[in-house]
């Protein structure tokens, strides 16, 4: 269901840096134009080894040239405990790709006059639990659903845990209804969210009085030729499905609570014409299943700030751009508890690709996108562009610091805000966009009217907008990123810093200090207490740390039922926050008492950050937190 992260890893991680690394592995893994592949033969023997290095055991890989399909293979292991081979009739899971199909139904019912985009959701689907602050002046739209515009938070660990094949959409929909409230006004920042689109599917089982799954089996996957595509445990998924991995471990089947988001399983062949559909700009056959005209709406986010103000980079309705060298595809990636996938097709050049994976390795499936783009785009006709040529007018001096405004997971925004501050700065006219903790600029044109063309691909990929509650934002793709100072985006960090460091000396020095008193060389009282309480705090944090380091790897249950793991968070992290505060009390009342003044200012400086750590977590909702409630 995750767009470009396997969902399994990213729960993993909601309380650890992840965001931070896979942000950096990404940039890590990115490939050099000596790595680009010229045959076929080639492609597959690259392919073949980050599939090595990666444990992949199998990948899908096809791709498509007009009405050609030049090559389809499945490669390596379907099943590694049995040897089976994986083929182009490998059943595979793509995840969040599946959100294509309700976009596209809505499209077809809005051709059909039985649905707009701009129809509001309370009025069609009253029954459906949400909470929309803004209901008078600005209703939630069926274009938001599909825009991930709602401002909804993203579905809860509640949901990922919920597993019940026997579900209908309904059912799934109505679990845990309290993701769905809108946190800034809709239709005005992007935060993708699995729980839209599924909304979106319910309204079309209302409209035309079938399941979702039946719909879209006679409106799309029928006429577009794909026998195994399903949305369940199938008995061709049974026979021919390839096994999920994470870590070289099997996973169970994820029957997903709100099917729509993400729970199709397909075939090469399927995926082909799918494929095919996109590329053919909506026909199948020579005959148009959707328009054109729908098509293009599709690939064209709407209803942000940012889009309104002319922004050319964004989500559409499920589908997305994202550049490469010269060069911008359409796509839409995919990902479920060790499985991932990626179609993407390039408008203008009729090429397409699909590649899916039965592993939670993120890095395998970037690494492989990256090859077949390589090789597909070799030959193509450059699109590369003279930003001189272009109308450029002096911009906005923008130069500053930002932090984001539209996290994707609200649990996750503690650590967001802190790792994905951005520095914008002009230089020799074009306008640098880097993040504060990692390599690697965007560069963009100023073209006047609060418009920046990336000087990759030409498009306008960064505006500015002004936002109901933030004021003025900048939109860079899909992030809002709102102006904050040089002394905030650097002191947090710093302290940060500290507080680690910080951490670290005390378990050290406590090693030493607990040897001493053993011996009788350092006395007790006070001397013992105001190292004592920093010390059990930091310990306190590490068994936070060290929890989720040894987790089980398939994390659903783990963190959406009240387990071991779960309960033990929600305690250690109550722990540290109270140990924090009386940490701080006894700093101050045994600051008249004999301490060698190194040891009192070094635990009265760390008891001072373990309280601003406390009030910062507490004030995101992560001291005593209840993933299981989340």
């Amino acid at each position: 269901m995750y767009q470009k992260k396997p969902t399994s890893v990213a729960i993993r991680f909601l309380l650890l840096s992840g965001l931070l690394l896979a942000t950096i592995l990404c940039h890590g893994q990115a490939l050099k134009k000596t790595d680009t592949p010229s045959r076929v033969a080639v492609l597959r023997s690259n392919i073949e080894k980050v599939m090595k290095e990666t444990g992949t055991p199998a990948v899908g890989v096809a791709l498509v040239k007009g009405d050609s399909t030049l090559w389809m293979a499945g490669l390596g292991k379907a099943n590694v405990e049995d040897d089976i081979d994986a083929d182009e009739n490998t059943l595979f899971r793509i995840g969040s790709i599946s959100k294509m199909f309700v976009a596209l139904a809505i499209l077809k019912l809005q051709e059909e006059g039985r649905i707009s985009l701009k129809d509001t959701v309370r009025h069609l689907a009253p029954d459906i639990e949400f909470d929309n602050p803004w209901r008078e002046t600005a209703p939630i739209l069926v274009a938001h659903l599909l825009e991930h515009t709602t401002g909804w938070d993203d579905l809860h660990f509640t949901d990922y845990a919920l597993n019940d094949p026997k579900l209908t959409l309904k059912e799934g929909l109505d679990h845990h209804p309290h993701s769905r409230t809108s946190r800034w006004m809709p239709g005005t920042r992007m935060a993708y969210c699995n729980s839209g689109p599924p909304v979106a599917a319910y309204i079309i089982e209302k409209l035309t009085g079938q399941s979702f799954e039946d719909y879209i089996q006679q409106q799309f996957f029928d006429p577009m030729g794909m026998e195994n595509m399903t949305y369940f445990l199938s008995e061709p998924y049974q026979r021919q499905g390839a096994t999920l991995y994470i870590k070289g471990k099997p996973q169970n089947y994820w029957h997903i609570s709100v099917r729509p988001s993400g729970a199709i399983n397909a075939s090469l062949r399927d995926m082909v014409r799918m494929l095919e559909f996109f590329i053919h700009k909506g026909r199948v056959n020579g005959a148009p299943l959707i328009s054109e005209a729908s098509l293009r709406r599709m690939e064209t986010p709407g209803t942000t700030t940012g889009a309104k103000a002319g922004l050319e980079y964004g989500y559409g309705l499920a589908n997305y751009a994202t550049p490469h060298n010269n060069y911008v595809y359409r796509t839409h990636q995919g990902g479920v508890n060790g499985g991932q996938a990626d179609l993407s097709y390039l408008p203008g050049h009729d090429v397409g690709y699909v590649v899916m994976i039965n592993s939670g390795n993120g890095s395998a499936l970037y690494r492989i996108s990256q090859l077949i783009r390589n090789y597909q785009t070799k030959h193509l006709a450059d699109e590369a562009f003279n930003h001189q040529d272009i109308a450029q007018k002096p911009g906005q001096d923008i130069s500053g610091y930002y932090v984001p405004v539209n996290p994707r997971m609200q649990i996750m925004y503690y650590l967001e805000r802190l790792m994905n501050v951005k520095q914008l700065r002009f230089r020799d006219s074009l306008l640098y966009s880097k993040p504060l903790l990692a390599g690697g600029s965007k560069k963009y044109v100023p073209v006047g009217n609060g418009k920046y063309v990336a000087l990759e691909s030409g498009k306008i990929a960064m505006v500015l907008a002004t936002d109901p509650l933030a004021g003025q934002v900048v939109h860079e793709g899909g992030l809002v990123l709102k102006p904050v100072s040089p002394t905030l985006a650097f002191g947090q960090i710093i302290l940060v810093v500290v507080w680690v460091l910080g951490m670290a000396s005390a378990i050290l020095f406590g090693i030493i200090w607990t040897i001493r008193y053993m011996r009788g060389t350092l006395p007790g009282g006070p001397n013992i207490s105001v190292r004592l309480w920093p010390l059990l705090a930091s310990l306190l944090f590490l068994v936070v740390f060290i929890l989720l380091i040894i987790s089980p790897v398939s994390s659903f249950e783990v963190w959406g039922t009240v387990s071991i793991y779960a309960v033990s968070i929600t305690v250690s992290t109550i722990s540290f926050g109270l140990v924090s505060i009386w940490s701080v009390i006894t700093v101050v009342k045994s600051r008249r008492a004999t301490i060698p003044k190194w040891a009192y200012w070094h635990s009265a400086v760390l008891s001072g950050l373990h309280l601003v750590v406390t009030c910062y977590l507490l004030y995101h909702n992560i001291i005593g937190l209840r993933t299981w409630a989340y």
